[in-house]
C-alpha cells in the first residue's frame, strides 16, 4: 500500500510539473507539494472536537467565561464582544438560580473544516430544581484547532433570536425574631421616625412635649432635655430621637399633632424595637449592593431586597428568608411566554425564637449607661444567653433608606468606640484578678498549695531574682493584708499569694499547669455560640519566671472574651459542666412542629475535683460577702440579700486606666428563676470594684426584682450620667495580729 501510495503520489507531481497556465498570475503559484502536504495533515491528524467541546463545556461549568470566548471562531469574536457574551451567560445563570452545571458530550459528526457537537446540559436550580436540556454546538477548523462557533443556542436551543430566560419569582415575607417568650424583637411593621426641629419648639409646649417624649422614645426626660439643650440653636437643625411603632404614634396622634417641632415620618420595613434590643445578637438587614445583585439574584431575590447582614439576621438568613419558588419561562422578543421550563412552590419563612427575655435585655442594655464595654448573662445550668450587651450600641434601623432619621443615625456608627463592634464576644481583653481563681484551682489540683496553705501577704513580692513586683494594696495606700490561707488570698485578691503560686509551679516543672487549666475552662477556644460571631481569646504558655508569674493573675498577653468569661464562672457554680452558650430557643415555620428547639450542650468539663470547686466557691462568696470585710466587693453587694458568687479584676490594658471586670454567679436555687452567671467588663475606667461590680449587682437586682435598688456612683438619678466618680473603695484589712 505504501508502494502504491507513493506512486500515486510521483505521478501527481509529474503532472503538476507539466502543466503550463494559461495565463501568468503576478502572484506566484501555491507549492503544489506543500498544498498537498496540508491535506494530508488535516485528514490524518485532525483534533479530537469532542476534546475541544468538553473544554469549552468545562469552562462553563466553572463559569470561566474569559476561557470560552477565546474558543470562539474569529466571526464569531467580531460579531459579539466578550462583555456581550458573558452577559448572556450570566443573565441565564442568574434567572434560572443556577447553583452547579454539568454536561454530558453526546455525539459528534465530523467534515475536514467543520463540527457539529450534541451534548446535554444539566443544571441545578435553587429555585426549581433539576433542570437538563439537549443542544449543539458548531465548530470551525482555524489554525489547526477547532473554534466553536458563536449562537445563543449554545446556552439552550430555545434561546434563538431575541428569546430570552425570565424566572417570575414567589417570595415569602420575612419572618419575624421573638425573645423566648414570644414578643417580638424584630418584625415586618408599620414604624415612624421621630425628630425635633428644635428651633420651632413653642416654649410653653416643651414640657408636655418632653413628657411624650419620654413615653414614646424611652429616653428619660433628662436625657432628653439635655439633648435639645446641647443641641445648636439656629440654622434649621433636625434632632432624630429615634424610631417607634406606628400603631404607638396612630393612639396618641391627637394629641401628638399639635406639638410644634415635632417631626413624625411614617415608614414601613423591618422594624427593630425600641431603638435596637441586643442588636450585636440580633443584628441588622441592608439592601443589595450592586456588586451583589448577580449573587442575590441567583438565590432567588429581588434587587430591592434586605438581607441579613450580622448576627441571626445573617446567620438565619435560610430561615428567615424562607424557600423561595418561581416559575422559569422562555420568553420571546416581545415579551411573551413561549416554554415553561419548570416550576416550584415558595415555603413560608421559619421566626426564630431568641433565649433572651426583652425586658431584661433592655435593662442590662441600660445598665451601661454611657461606658464602654459589655455584660452578659446566662442562665447557670443551661447556658442559654438571657442577655447579651455591647455599648455602646446601635440602631439597626440606620440602615433602612425610607427611615427619615437613617442618615444621622449611619453617620453616628463612624464614632471611635465603634458601636457595631460586639465586646461580649468579640472583644479580647486581659481578665485581671478574675483569673485568680484559675491559678486557685491549678494550684490545689496540683498538690503543692492545698486550702490551708498560708502565705504573708505583704506590698511587695520579691522572689524573682532582679525584679520587685506589687500588691495592689500599695498604691492605694492600704496596710498590707498579712497572712492568709488560699480562700483568704482569693478574697483579698493578694497579688502576692499568686505571683507566689505561679513561680512556685513554674519552677517544680509545672511550667504549663496554669495555661492548661485556663484552656481547661474554656479560655483560648472559641465557645461555639451560634448566630454571633465570636473570637477565641489566647492564652500563652509562659516562657520565663516573670512570664509565670504574670499569668498567675491575669495579665500578660492573655485574651479572654467576656462570654468566655461568664461561661467558666457558670461552670464554677454548677459543678463543672462548660456549657456551649445558646441564643437560639427555637426555629418555628408558621404551621407544623418546630424544626429546632433548644438543648443544653456540653462543651467539656472543668478538670478539677468538686471539692476543690467547694473551696473556690466559698472563696468568691467571701468577696462579696457583708460579714467578711477582707473582701473586695465587700460594700458594693450590702443589703442586696441574694446568694451571689463572685470575684473582681482590674487589668492593665496598656493604655490609659484598667479595665474592670467583675464575674460571677448567683445561688438562690429558686424554682421559678434560674440562677445565673453574670461577666462585667468595663474598657479602661478604673477598678472592677468601683465600676464593674456595681453594674453586675444592678444586673442581679433586675433579674429577681425587675428593678435597680441603689444608684450608682456616676449617677444623679437612674440612667442618667452624671462625671463617673467611685462611690466604693477597696477595704482596707487588718488581720487579727495589726498588720
Amino acid at each position: 500500500m505504501k508502494r502504491i501510495f507513493w506512486l500515486v503520489m510521483i505521478v501527481l507531481l509529474f503532472v503538476a510539473a507539466c502543466s503550463q497556465p494559461v495565463e501568468r498570475s503576478e502572484t506566484p503559484a501555491p507549492d503544489a507539494t506543500a498544498t498537498l502536504a496540508e491535506a494530508w495533515v488535516r485528514t490524518t491528524s485532525v483534533p479530537d472536537v469532542k476534546e475541544r467541546a468538553r473544554a469549552y463545556l468545562d469552562a462553563w461549568k466553572s463559569e470561566d467565561y474569559p476561557a470560552m470566548y477565546q474558543m470562539l471562531t474569529q466571526v464569531s469574536r467580531e460579531a459579539i464582544t466578550e462583555e456581550e457574551f458573558t452577559s448572556q451567560y450570566r443573565s441565564v445563570a442568574a434567572e434560572a438560580g443556577m447553583s452547579s452545571l454539568d454536561y454530558e458530550v453526546l455525539s459528534a459528526l465530523t467534515n475536514p473544516d467543520t463540527s457539529q457537537v450534541s451534548y446535554r446540559v444539566y443544571l441545578t436550580s435553587i429555585l426549581v430544581g433539576n433542570l437538563e436540556w439537549d443542544t449543539l454546538m458548531n465548530l470551525r477548523l482555524e489554525r489547526g484547532e477547532w473554534h466553536v462557533m458563536w449562537d445563543d443556542t449554545l446556552i439552550h436551543p430555545q434561546l434563538a433570536g431575541d428569546n430570552y430566560m425570565r424566572m417570575d419569582l414567589e417570595i415569602p415575607a420575612r419572618a419575624n425574631i421573638y425573645d423566648r417568650t414570644g414578643k417580638a424583637l424584630v418584625a415586618q411593621a408599620d414604624a415612624t421616625a421621630i425628630g425635633l426641629y428644635p428651633d420651632n419648639i413653642l416654649e410653653e409646649q416643651a414640657d408636655d412635649l418632653f413628657s411624650w417624649l419620654v413615653r414614646l422614645t424611652g429616653y428619660s426626660s433628662d436625657t432628653i432635655q439635655a439633648m435639645y439643650e446641647n443641641f445648636p440653636p439656629g440654622g434649621g437643625w433636625y434632632l432624630p430621637l429615634g424610631e417607634v411603632a406606628a400603631s404607638e404614634i396612630a393612639r396618641n396622634y391627637d394629641a401628638l399633632a399639635g406639638f410644634g417641632g415635632l417631626v413624625l415620618s411614617p415608614y414601613k420595613a423591618r422594624y427593630y424595637f425600641d431603638g435596637g434590643i441586643a442588636p450585636h445578637v440580633i443584628g441588622y438587614v441592608s439592601a443589595i449592593q450592586p456588586e451583589e445583585v448577580e449573587f442575590y439574584k441567583r438565590q432567588g431575590y429581588l434587587q430591592d431586597e434586605r438581607v441579613g447582614r450580622s448576627g441571626l439576621e445573617r446567620w438565619g438568613e435560610e430561615y428567615l428568608a424562607g424557600t423561595r419558588g418561581g416559575t422559569l419561562y422562555v420568553f420571546n422578543g416581545e415579551g411573551q411566554p413561549v416554554t415553561r421550563l419548570a416550576e416550584s412552590r415558595s415555603k413560608p419563612s421559619q421566626a426564630i425564637y431568641t433565649t433572651l427575655e426583652r425586658d431584661f435585655q433592655l435593662a442590662v442594655q441600660q445598665s451601661m449607661g454611657d461606658l464602654v464595654g459589655a455584660i452578659v448573662v446566662l442562665e447557670r445550668d443551661t447556658g442559654r444567653v438571657l442577655a447579651m450587651a455591647s455599648n455602646p450600641d446601635f440602631d439597626p434601623n440606620a440602615f433602612e433608606p425610607v427611615n427619615y432619621n437613617s442618615f444621622t443615625l449611619l453617620s453616628n456608627l463612624n464614632d471611635q468606640n465603634q458601636p457595631l463592634y460586639n465586646r461580649a464576644t468579640q472583644g479580647q481583653y486581659p481578665l485581671g484578678s478574675v483569673f485568680k481563681i484559675i491559678t486557685m484551682a491549678t494550684g490545689i489540683e496540683s498538690g503543692l498549695y492545698p486550702p490551708d496553705y498560708t502565705y504573708q501577704c505583704g506590698h511587695t513580692f520579691t522572689e524573682l531574682a532582679g525584679v520587685t513586683l506589687y500588691d495592689w494594696t500599695l498604691e492605694k495606700e492600704f496596710p498590707p493584708s498579712g497572712l492568709l490561707d488560699l480562700p483568704g488570698g482569693l478574697i483579698r485578691s493578694c497579688n502576692p499569694f499568686f505571683y507566689h503560686i505561679g513561680l512556685g509551679l513554674f519552677d517544680n516543672g509545672l511550667e504549663t499547669a496554669i495555661p492548661d487549666m485556663a484552656r481547661g475552662f474554656g479560655l483560648g477556644e472559641r465557645t461555639g455560640i451560634e448566630g454571633v460571631e465570636e473570637l477565641p481569646g489566647q492564652v500563652p504558655d509562659p516562657g520565663s519566671q516573670l512570664d509565670a508569674t504574670n499569668l498567675a493573675i491575669g495579665q500578660g498577653t492573655l485574651q479572654v472574651t467576656p462570654l468566655q468569661v461568664a461561661d467558666f464562672v457558670a461552670a464554677v457554680g454548677n459543678g463543672g459542666i462548660l456549657y456551649r452558650p445558646q441564643v437560639i430557643e427555637r426555629i418555628a415555620p408558621p404551621d407544623g412542629a418546630d424544626t429546632y428547639t433548644f438543648e443544653p450542650q456540653e462543651r467539656g468539663k472543668l478538670p478539677v475535683s468538686q471539692e476543690t470547686l467547694d473551696v473556690i466557691h466559698q472563696a468568691m462568696v467571701g468577696v462579696v460577702s457583708s460579714t467578711d470585710p477582707r473582701g473586695t466587693a465587700y460594700h458594693v453587694f450590702s443589703g442586696l440579700n441574694i446568694n451571689v458568687a463572685a470575684k473582681t479584676g482590674t487589668a492593665q490594658s496598656g493604655s490609659g486606666l484598667p479595665h474592670a471586670w467583675f464575674a460571677g454567679y448567683t445561688f438562690e436555687e429558686r424554682e421559678n428563676r434560674p440562677d445565673i452567671a453574670i461577666a462585667v467588663l468595663v474598657e479602661n475606667i478604673g477598678d472592677g470594684s468601683d465600676y464593674a461590680a456595681p453594674i453586675f449587682r444592678r444586673v442581679v437586682e433586675y433579674y429577681f426584682r425587675g428593678s435597680p435598688g441603689r444608684l450608682y456612683p456616676w449617677e444623679s438619678t437612674y440612667n442618667v450620667t452624671r462625671t463617673p466618680t467611685p462611690l466604693f473603695e477597696e477595704v482596707p484589712f487588718t488581720d487579727e495580729d495589726g498588720d
